[in-house]
């Protein structure tokens, strides 16, 4: 028995009549009787009393155009649901992400998805980078937001680059530091540095020996803490200073002053994604992420002129 056998008898059982039910179905009358003839064979039992010009549904007719119709009708709805899955406009969509680096686009990029996809669920969770990635590769994510891990970590997966986050110096407000305009890294490296835990973010680790290697020294690190509140603490409390992303003086409540880096330095932040196709959902978040990235980036270089992130007037541009 096939769908088709279903939606043939439901079409001659509400019209009461074959010739009508052909018609609107678009095939010979012979063969739809034909067909009505196969399934009551095949279930052993008549659907149908026939006339000269009408058709009646039998008592287990009636029962079976019942149950006919509702399996019809699960079957479109099955239908519907997946197709809309598949195109991204149902369904769930698990984002990987680190709070602190994403927290400039996340939000507004999760207001854009939801005005165009209402019906998708969206799950956030807020993993380190090697968790983010053993996620996409398993499936348990469908996409991650992070600064680009090393290219041996990203075997089988590959790296969208959402926006460029720059490099600072974070020192407190009150320091002598905090006068500073821009600041050379050969500076940088004569102080104590606080950072993020090394079992936690490998890759931080590995971005500070990259980027202190390009004047052949090394970071002077003297604590590790686990994640960006105890590390402005730590930074604010003056344990040590900090080479970390802008976005940091999101997490710091303007508690600390953010100096350039000279030569001016930045990371890459973007999306880690399986190397075959995203769902149509996941690719349509990172479509939106791209957009609000942009908008904010925008924003910024048009309202700010020294770092952290004042508005200043253009007279005051450096």
């Amino acid at each position: 028995m096939e769908l088709r056998h279903l939606r043939y008898f439901v079409a001659v059982a509400e019209g009461e009549n074959v010739s009508r039910a052909a018609l609107r179905l678009h095939v010979s009358q012979p063969a739809l009787s034909q067909q009505i003839r196969d399934l009551e064979n095949e279930l052993g039992f008549l659907l149908l009393e026939r006339t000269a010009k009408s058709v009646r549904l039998t008592e287990a007719g009636r029962t079976f155009h019942s149950e006919a119709r509702a399996l019809l009708l699960r079957a479109e709805n099955a239908v519907k649901s997946a197709r809309a899955v598949a195109v991204g406009e149902r369904g769930n969509l698990h984002i990987g992400y680190s709070a602190t680096p994403t927290v400039r686009f996340l939000s507004t990029a999760l207001r854009a998805f939801h005005a165009i996809t209402p019906a998708v669920r969206v799950k956030l969770h807020d993993l380190s980078t090697e968790e983010m990635i053993a996620g996409v590769r398993n499936g348990a994510l469908q996409i991650a937001f992070q600064f680009r891990p090393q290219r041996d970590l990203l075997r089988g997966l590959r790296f969208e680059e959402v926006m460029k986050e720059p490099l600072c110096f974070a020192v407190p407000r009150r320091h002598a530091f905090a006068r500073l305009r821009s600041v050379r890294l050969e500076e940088v490296a004569r102080e104590p540095l606080v950072a993020f835990s090394k079992r936690e973010y490998p890759e931080y680790h590995d971005m500070l020996v990259d980027v202190f290697a390009t004047i052949k020294s090394r970071p002077h690190i003297v604590e590790e803490h686990e994640d960006a509140a105890n590390l402005v603490t730590a930074i604010d409390s003056g344990f040590g200073f900090a080479v970390i992303a802008q976005s940091i003086e999101m997490a710091s409540e303007r508690s600390l002053k953010l100096i350039p880096l000279r030569p001016a330095l930045s990371l890459r932040l973007g999306a880690i994604c399986p190397a075959s196709e995203m769902t149509a959902a996941a690719e349509r978040f990172l479509q939106c992420a791209r957009a609000e990235s942009k908008r904010s980036s925008r924003h910024l270089d048009d309202t700010t002129l020294s770092w952290p992130w004042h508005p200043r007037s253009r007279a005051h541009r450096r």
